[in-house]
Order: structure tokens, then sequence, then C-alpha cells
């Protein structure tokens, strides 16, 4: 079959990796640390993806700006206890090798810093798998399209050539900011009704879905 797409760029948490909740719980109780208002679960699970800063200013308003140097410690504090929580999805390895079976370059654009990508790529089997990466605290933020920029020219790909993969709107809406096609996956932070807004051109409720999607239509 003739690859519709050259680069598939993957969101990390919430797509790649099972982090959703211990993401959210992590930004709750660290507001909770600072004594801001909690946010809703729903309300911290709106912002993953977005670059760490601007998660916390969203989901914390009332914490003052003195503060938010202490807001992100005490997030980091509560995250790295449940590092041992978080896992890949079910499917991941064999999804990614089936991509770079079939000649697709591999991507990471992710909300996460570049220190907590590398560190996690470290420790997973993920390490060398990806041709290319962007953080949010080296480019601009989701949903900004300069992540998928760079890494297009980096790439050397065109925008109808690169497929971006992501669990929330702010992953869909950055795809289509920088005039590329998305599939939008459901079982991370967003909840998928508010996907077909930005025209995903597939929704996958499992891993296993979205290989079977990408082994047809990628």
């Amino acid at each position: 079959m003739t690859r519709r797409f050259d680069l598939i760029a993957f969101d990390w948490d919430g797509t790649l990796f099972d982090s959703t909740a211990a993401i959210a719980l992590s930004i709750q109780d660290a507001v909770r640390d600072v004594g801001g208002t909690v946010p809703t679960l729903e309300t911290a699970k709106y912002v993953i993806g977005m670059s760490l800063q601007g998660a916390l200013r969203h989901a914390a308003p009332d914490v003052p700006p003195d503060s938010m140097v202490e807001l992100t410690n005490r997030y980091r504090y509560h995250y790295l206890k449940r590092q041992e929580e978080v896992t890949l999805f079910d499917g991941v390895l064999p999804l990614l090798d089936q991509l770079t079976a079939s000649g697709h370059l591999l991507a990471v654009a992710t909300g996460k810093n570049r220190r907590g990508l590398d560190e996690v790529l470290d420790s997973t089997l993920l390490k060398g798998r990806f041709d290319a990466s962007r953080t949010a605290d080296e480019t601009a933020g989701k949903p900004h399209p300069l992540m998928l920029q760079e890494l297009m020219a980096e790439m050397d790909v065109a925008p109808e050539r690169l497929l971006m993969v992501g669990d929330t709107t702010h992953d869909l809406q950055m795809a289509v900011n920088a005039g590329c096609a998305s599939v939008a996956v459901s079982y991370g932070a967003h909840h998928p009704d508010g996907f077909e807004a930005f025209g995903p051109l597939f929704i996958a409720h499992s891993v296993a879905d979205l290989q079977q999607w990408m082994a047809g239509n990628a």
C-alpha cells in the first residue's frame, strides 16, 4: 500500500503513556498544598497536553504568580510519587513496530519538558524508536503549530504528509493550525465528544483500534 503520510507525530501523555490519572491527581494535590482552589478532576484532565506552566495557571487561576514556583515543585513531587503507576498502553510497541516496518518516520510532540521526556524514554522500551521530538519547554506549547512546524522542517516533510495523533483537543487544534491531518484517541484525557469540531480522520477507542486504522489508512 502506498503511504499516505511520511511522518506520524504522537502526543505522549494519554496517547502512548497511560498517565492521565497520575497527572490529574498530582495537579489537584499540588494546588491543595499551596492553598489554591482545588480544580475538579475534569479541569485537571483538560489541561493535560499544555506546557506545565500553562496547565497549572489554567487549573489554578487563584494561585498568585509568586507561588507558581512552589506549585510547580509540588506538582513534580506528587507526580514522581506516582511514576510507578504510569505505564505504556497495551499495544504501543507493536503499533510503533508496524509503522517503522512500513517506512514511516515517527516523532513525539508533547507538553512534557525535555528533561521529563528524555528520562521516560531512557526508562522504557521506547528509547531510539523516534526519529525526532519536540517538548513544550523548547518551542511553543500546544495548540500553537510551531511544534509540528519544527518537526516538519527537521524531517523535510510537507504538512499534507504529517499525521498528528493525540488524546486532547489541544493536539487536534495544533494539527489544524499547522495544516496537518489528525487522528484522535478517546482513551486519554479529553472526552471524545469535543473531537469532531477539529475534523480528525478517525477516533480510535484503543491502541488496537488505532493500529488497525493505521494499517489501512496511513
